[in-house]
């Protein structure tokens, strides 16, 4: 309680920078502990080449060499930088403006209720898609185009340049954006909540400050929490992939998101919605944790 006081008292602007330069330090850590997870995963969701995660890992690694699992990773590396920081500055900013309001009938107790955790998140979520739609568009486009001579790409720029050729920025580049809302706003409001829930428990068990929980235990937390986001929102990830890969012009399978709900439920069913999730909490866990970990400890230096 006085912890959450005390931030309400902090200049709103300082405490904001804060959150960016620590969500910042998250992101790189995100990105290169979950890249080479990542590539297996996108494989698996948008091509029926692979029988199994180990199969796609074995083959890339064999006919792309070790360093395909770090194909596109300069974008996210810049991009998820951002995305991240993005999260966590508008999360603590959202939980701020709860806790004013709950301040307001109690001042001594402005803590927020799990479900205004999620609508943080949630909110976090959604300011992020307008950073994360075109990052993850580009980077699936990297991650999936033909290898050696036959790559359509030569970079990230100009991946944005002939995606925003096709169709135009909105329709181009950032193909698949409702879904993507969708899907950061449903993540992030479970990531948030499901991690602050297991940090206040814990703290409220041990009757210790939050600053006292251990790098151990945040890293933990952080894993688990990193399990829950994509276990309640890996059907929506998987229409974003297919349609951040699907062709234009003729080529074109998907309309819009609906369409293509519509076929993946028609051609593989239920199992659809959730191909590539092996990889995917495989990934989650050391990427998730050390995101929560290396955010925390920075917010810890800096205070």
């Amino acid at each position: 309680m006085a912890d959450a006081a005390a931030e309400l008292d902090e200049g709103g602007i300082q405490r904001t920078l804060k959150d960016l330069f620590a969500g910042a330090a998250g992101g790189v850590a995100q990105v290169l502990l979950g890249q080479p997870f990542d590539i297996v995963k996108v494989r698996l969701q948008t091509t029926t080449r692979y029988s199994s995660a180990l199969d796609g890992a074995t083959q890339i690694f064999k006919n792309e060499g070790p360093a395909a699992f770090y194909k596109g990773t300069l974008t996210p590396l810049v991009g998820i930088g951002a995305c991240v920081s993005v999260q966590f500055g508008a999360f603590h900013y959202a939980r701020r403006q709860f806790e004013q309001s709950n301040s307001t009938g109690n001042p001594a107790n402005p803590t927020l209720s799990y479900g205004q955790y999620y609508l943080s998140g949630a909110f976090a979520g959604v300011a992020n898609s307008v950073i994360s739609g075109p990052i993850e568009h580009v980077r699936i486009r990297l991650q999936t185009q033909p290898h050696g001579a036959q790559r359509l790409y030569t970079g990230p720029i100009d991946c944005v340049r002939k995606l925003s050729a096709h169709e135009g920025v909105l329709a181009g580049l950032y193909r698949g954006e409702a879904v993507t809302i969708l899907r950061e706003a449903q993540a992030y409001g479970v990531w948030f909540l499901a991690f602050e829930y297991m940090m206040n428990a814990d703290a409220a068990r041990n009757s210790i400050k939050r600053d006292e929980i251990s790098q151990v235990k945040i890293a933990t937390y952080g894993g688990l929490a990193g399990e829950a986001l994509w276990l309640s929102s890996y059907p929506f990830d998987v229409v974003k992939s297919k349609m951040q890969s699907d062709g234009f012009g003729p080529d074109r399978k998907y309309r819009n998101m609906r369409d293509c709900f519509a076929q993946t439920w028609k051609g593989e069913g239920a199992r659809g919605f959730w191909k590539g999730i092996g990889p995917t909490l495989l990934r989650a866990m050391p990427v998730s944790a050390g995101t929560f970990a290396v955010v925390e400890a920075t917010m810890r230096t800096l205070k």
